[in-house]
């Protein structure tokens, strides 16, 4: 297959995009015409594994960038390692996020540091860092949020304090960095089970469902397809899609 990228190609950086709800949206923006930097930390296999998958559909439209967000001092040189790639960025999504279990009555210091970093500090300075890229592109900046944000998840303080500054962080740099930068959130109900420590047992799953509206459990294609509309529309900034089956309302 022959293909030379071209410079009108828009660009979209995917922070944490290589399993799950990351790689969803990594997958509908390429099949929108995007090419993709696929961001990861420790899941590097996958994160290959999904870029030899998006260049055999378009050769060269798929870039891996493995960096540890946990580390302040990284964001510039992962934009700076994308802009060298591709020479633009139209679009970057906060996805990658810690979801810890926490007792807050024996407070762990560690917890709160990797939480706040990971979830909070790290969308805020990439957005800071990105932002002459995505300026001169008119770009959007879309965070992962969590219904949680607004609603507390018992044994989850910390996290949901995390999702709730990213909330406000979404709303306070869509006025910031308007009129050239859009930004918004999509937050997620139950879309894919925790995984390993923080695992639900089915009873615990099958409640969660008996709380939604919709009576199911929704999928990552949902949240892929959330960001894709909130990119589509020019004329929307500082807002939070709830993609939840209605849990949110309850």
């Amino acid at each position: 297959m022959n293909y030379t990228s071209k410079p009108d190609e828009k660009v979209a950086l995917v922070t944490g995009s290589a399993r799950r709800i990351g790689a969803a949206i990594a997958e509908a923006l390429h099949a929108a015409g995007f090419r993709v930097a696929i961001h990861c930390h420790h899941s590097l296999g996958d994160a290959n594994a999904l870029a030899r998958q998006l260049n055999l559909i378009r050769a060269d439209s798929a870039c891996v960038f493995q960096e540890d967000l946990s580390h302040s001092g990284v964001f510039g040189k992962l934009i700076a390692s994308i802009e060298a790639w591709a020479q633009r960025l139209d679009v970057l999504v906060n996805n990658a996020s810690l979801f810890l279990q926490n007792d807050c009555l024996e407070f762990k210091a560690k917890d709160w540091r990797d939480l706040f970093m990971v979830n909070l500090q790290a969308p805020f300075e990439l957005s800071i860092a990105a932002y002459p890229l995505l300026a001169v592109a008119q770009g959007s900046i879309i965070n992962i949020t969590d219904i949680h944000a607004e609603k507390p998840l018992k044994g989850h303080a910390v996290y949901c304090q995390t999702k709730a500054a990213l909330l406000m962080q979404t709303k306070a740099l869509a006025r910031e960095l308007a009129p050239r930068v859009r930004v918004n959130a999509v937050a997620p109900g139950a879309i894919v089970w925790p995984e390993k420590d923080n695992a639900l047992s089915e009873e615990i799953q099958q409640q969660i469902i008996a709380k939604t509206p919709l009576r199911c459990h929704g999928e990552p294609i949902h949240i892929a397809q959330a960001v894709l509309a909130l990119l589509e529309n020019s004329f929307i900034t500082g807002e939070v899609l709830h993609v939840d089956g209605g849990r949110s309302i309850n």
